[in-house]
């Protein structure tokens, strides 16, 4: 863990625990992203004109392998927003309809929802989800006191940013598909965290960030679609993959593969980004760090005595991972603890308020240590009131 540190570009003078918001590249990684930009550069007409659809296809064929799906099934985009934007837009919502969601969802995501919502009629219910749950059993049947007839999307993410839960979304899936229920899974946070297959995942549509756990260059996300719904989607942005003249491998690529003159070199260096992490025995990786995640975890509620949300012996529902929140006392003053934090002690990490909780949110990756952690707990015994 200690020799992984030099693998990254980040100030050695900060202590870094918010991977989780926008992820860090590793220098190879890094170095492909300059390498695709130069020969962009190089001969923008050739790379752009000629080379850009076998170069994404291989994109997206790297991607696919990691993933457990068809290449076909995916597309690159900026961001999981914008793939849950295209995804959003494209449903035939209106009057009578009803999309269900959690009380535990990304603001950005939260604010789509309720945008559409406005413009179209439908209704967007924010269902509460008890932090307290231990089983997906026990999840869906919280869940599912939101379904009602008129429900027509179960939108939801797969680990929820504030609160550091996994849902169990391919049992969500399994179930709304009996009941005709359409699945959108925002999996911000999925990708370099959870082995994924998408095939068997079952969920209809998944947003997923390439820049956060898989350590790609920002800018990189994808968009995931079951191939018997990709006919619902429409393109965000209408350009010349609409009513392409040489039609490619499908319309779902066509339409939202090329949007107009971009840089790509994020997408392109996904291939390195899983290269870079099978290289460096990333599985291996991912535990030492869920293990210095659940110290965490403990070391907090032991030192506030406040109940944190996934004690060591009650995971919600398929394991320990990378990323944890913890709750503060309620009298914290996060904007003045965050200021603190980051100017006396240089540690970078989010203070949230969700609910009425005050929560610190610790991100553990590859390049972080013992000593990093220790030196938060220390900081936080120091300034805050118990």
């Amino acid at each position: 863990m200690y020799g992984l540190r030099r693998q990254f570009l980040l100030d050695p003078e900060i202590i870094f625990l918010n991977h989780g918001s926008f992820g860090a590249t590793p220098r190879p990684v890094f170095r492909a992203y300059q390498h695709w930009q130069r020969e962009l550069e190089t001969q923008p007409v050739e790379f752009l004109g000629r080379r850009f659809s076998k170069l994404m296809l291989a994109a997206r064929q790297s991607l696919a392998e990691l993933l457990v799906t068809d290449a076909s099934n995916l597309v690159y985009t900026r961001n999981v927003t914008e793939a849950m934007n295209i995804v959003a837009h494209s449903l035939s919502l209106g009057k009578g309809d009803e999309v269900l969601s959690t009380n535990h969802e990304y603001g950005a995501i939260d604010r789509m929802w309720r945008f559409l919502s406005k413009e179209r009629g439908f209704r967007y219910i924010n269902q509460p989800i008890p932090v307290t749950l231990t089983s997906a059993r026990a999840f869906l049947e919280a869940l599912w006191q939101g379904v009602s007839s008129q429900t027509r999307v179960i939108s939801l993410s797969h680990i929820t940013s504030p609160t550091s839960i996994i849902f169990p979304v391919k049992q969500v899936a399994e179930r709304a598909r009996q009941a005709g229920i359409l699945t959108v899974v925002d999996g911000a946070h999925g990708p370099g965290q959870i082995p994924l297959k998408l095939d068997d995942l079952g969920v209809d549509f998944y947003g997923g960030n390439l820049h956060k756990w898989l350590c790609a260059p920002k800018g990189a996300g994808f968009l995931f679609a079951r191939a018997d719904v990709q006919h619902l989607l429409k393109p965000l942005i209408v350009s010349w993959g609409f009513e392409a003249e040489t039609p490619g491998p499908s319309r779902f690529i066509d339409h939202h593969e090329w949007t107009g003159t971009s840089d790509i070199a994020a997408y392109l260096s996904v291939p390195t980004a899983i290269k870079f992490q099978k290289d460096h025995n990333w599985e291996e990786v991912r535990c030492e760090c869920s293990e210095m995640a659940r110290e965490t975890l403990m070391d907090i509620s032991a030192m506030t005595g406040l109940d944190s949300f996934k004690q060591p012996d009650r995971k919600l529902p398929d394991g320990f991972l990378q990323m944890v929140s913890a709750p503060l006392p309620t009298t914290t003053d996060l904007p003045a603890l965050k200021t603190l934090l980051y100017d006396k002690y240089r540690i970078e990490v989010p203070l949230i308020h969700w609910n009425g909780c005050n929560l610190v949110r610790v991100s553990v990756q590859g390049y972080n240590t013992r000593k990093e952690i220790r030196k938060l707990i220390s900081a936080l015994k120091e300034n805050i009131n118990l």
